[in-house]
């Protein structure tokens, strides 16, 4: 491995500082054992949901999220072996949805626990919150919770003329009769 340079090493504390900053979520993953094609593949699945995989070096990690005190006890003793930050900058369950469908295809990937809120989560966790509906899904069902009175209503606003006119309709026909 090339050696790096204070100047590097602070640059990449930057960085990985600025993205826990950013982000809304993180998970810590073992990819060690994966090939190439599969890690360029979770990239490829990671990128529309707006979350983003980075390499790290423990320490550098570590000392990244010094600047983040809600995220450093969740994630601080996690940084041991070939480690992975999985940043979730928008929808965290959409993020975890994504990593729990991987680990099942690619054996060699490892979640090993996350950050959201400042809550620590196990792989359990991650698995619980990637059960979770998404951000669509919940938009569709508070719609369909906010329309449900107005459906009843107009229904209602309905029934009143028909049933008048059903009225009138039999009058009629009693009147025609007789």
């Amino acid at each position: 491995m090339p050696l790096i340079t204070r100047e590097d090493k602070h640059a990449e504390i930057t960085l990985l500082s600025e993205k826990f900053g950013r982000s809304k979520a993180a998970f810590l993953v073992d990819f060690k054992g994966m090939d190439v094609e599969s890690v360029t593949k979770l990239r490829k699945t990671l990128k529309p949901i707006q979350a983003e995989m980075k390499v790290v070096r423990n320490t550098l990690a570590i000392r990244a999220l010094s600047d983040h005190p809600t995220m450093k006890p969740a994630l601080e003793d996690k940084f041991v072996g070939t480690n992975a930050v999985i940043f979730a900058f928008e929808e965290p369950s959409a993020t975890a949805k994504a990593l729990a469908t991987f680990g099942k295809d690619v054996e060699a990937f490892q979640l090993k626990s996350g950050v959201m809120d400042g809550a620590a989560l196990d792989a359990n966790g991650i698995q619980a919150l990637a059960a979770l509906p998404g951000k669509n899904e919940l938009r569709a069902m508070m719609l369909g919770v906010l329309s449900a009175p107005m459906t009843k209503f107009l229904g209602t606003l309905q029934a009143a003329p028909a049933g008048f006119v059903r009225v009138l309709n039999a009058q009629k026909e009693k009147l025609e009769k007789g």
